[in-house]
């Protein structure tokens, strides 16, 4: 059965919503060999654009599309480049070992099936430092692009694991020294950790600072969800308001994977006509099919770290060590909150902007309010 709503996992197709401007600096930038860096928190679709501009994209480019977020160290990150590479510009297992042994000679690689044969391939290579170094590795992009004749455009998600990589900065080093002179090769690198991103692309310091056209992913507008959910409730002879689809995006702040997941709620709340009543009855259900994942995400939390939480839940965004909110929440003292700041932002639960600290996750932050502000 065909699903209205998407959520969870990257969409494609007719769950795809809007980003038109996006989705064309996205096509343009990879048409024209440009590096390009995705930035915004999470939940809002940014592995959902990249897979749809890999779908537009003029007929000389291949894209090649990798998530490293199981990757612990340098060579783990090697083995899975390279095997996405062999695996994306060939296509059947032929050209696949064929690429390997032109382009991998010194490696004896392992191809296996899962039971169901449609499955995708798995391709063990054993990549090691006695058998290739990182520059032969990385340079596997520009190599196999001016074989082909076509230009390649990798496509990284998870890149911030890159980040805690043991001798990272070197491993960074590395990676820019090589990939900055590929011209038959370019590299499009994003993720779901902001802030670990954010340092990676736009410190001074660090090895990836300028290395590319940064864009930072915003929220879908309201306007645009509400043409899409009434189109998709009308689907199932069903309708709703758009003041209940408004409702909808501010409840959790139009962050794109939560838009649909509360919308696909109210459907399965719905008859005939969505109302108020269907919608708090829908924000119930998402509040515990998340709440297991939240209780998880502060059960190490420090007194201190939840009274943080506390006060930002009720409405303190700032001036956290004057001595009125230092008493009223329980703080410690000074110096303590700074401490406090950089673990939540760690963990993902508070998000640092120039004016004002707030909740990460809109719907962690109903939650934790209805759940320990009571």
């Amino acid at each position: 059965m065909k699903k209205s709503f998407i959520y969870g996992v990257a969409v494609e197709g007719n769950n795809f919503t809007d980003r038109e401007k996006e989705t064309r600096r996205l096509k343009q930038d990879f048409e024209n060999g440009q590096n390009m860096i995705l930035i915004s928190p999470r939940r809002m679709g940014k592995t959902s654009l990249v897979r749809k501009v890999q779908t537009l994209v003029d007929k000389n480019i291949v894209t090649v599309y990798m998530d490293i977020y199981d990757c612990r160290n340098e060579y783990e990150f090697y083995n899975k480049f390279a095997a996405a590479l062999m695996k994306q510009t060939a296509g059947k297992t032929e050209a696949i070992m064929k690429n390997i042994k032109e382009f991998l000679v010194r490696l004896s690689p392992t191809i296996s099936f899962g039971l169901d044969p449609n499955n995708e391939l798995s391709l063990s290579l054993g990549i090691t430092p006695k058998n290739y170094s990182p520059e032969e590795i990385l340079q596997l992009p520009e190599r196999i692009a001016a074989k082909v004749g076509k230009h390649i455009v990798v496509c990284i998600d998870e890149f911030q694991q890159v980040g805690e990589f043991p001798d990272s900065l070197s491993v960074q080093k590395r990676m820019r020294g090589v990939w900055q002179l590929q011209s038959n090769a370019s590299y499009c690198l994003f993720g779901s950790k902001k802030h670990l991103l954010t340092n990676l692309f736009q410190n001074k310091r660090m090895p990836f600072y300028q290395f590319g056209d940064i864009m930072f992913l915003q929220p879908i507008l309201t306007e645009d969800w509400i043409p899409f959910i009434r189109q998709k409730f009308e689907e199932k002879k069903m309708s709703i308001s758009d003041a209940v689809i408004e409702k909808i995006c501010s409840t959790v702040q139009n962050q794109s994977s939560y838009v649909q997941q509360l919308a696909w709620n109210v459907m399965l709340n719905t008859t005939k006509k969505a109302d108020e009543n269907t919608l708090e009855t829908a924000i119930e259900d998402m509040l515990n099919q998340n709440s297991q994942l939240f209780l998880q995400q502060i059960e190490n939390l420090t007194a201190f770290q939840m009274n943080f939480l506390k006060a930002v839940a009720k409405g303190v965004h700032s001036d956290f060590t004057s001595k009125e909110v230092l008493a009223n929440f329980d703080l410690g003292s000074k110096s303590n909150v700074a401490g406090i700041i950089t673990v939540l932002t760690k963990k993902e639960l508070i998000e640092k902007t120039p004016q004002r600290i707030v909740f990460a996750d809109p719907v962690f932050e109903l939650w934790f309010t209805k759940e320990w502000c009571k």
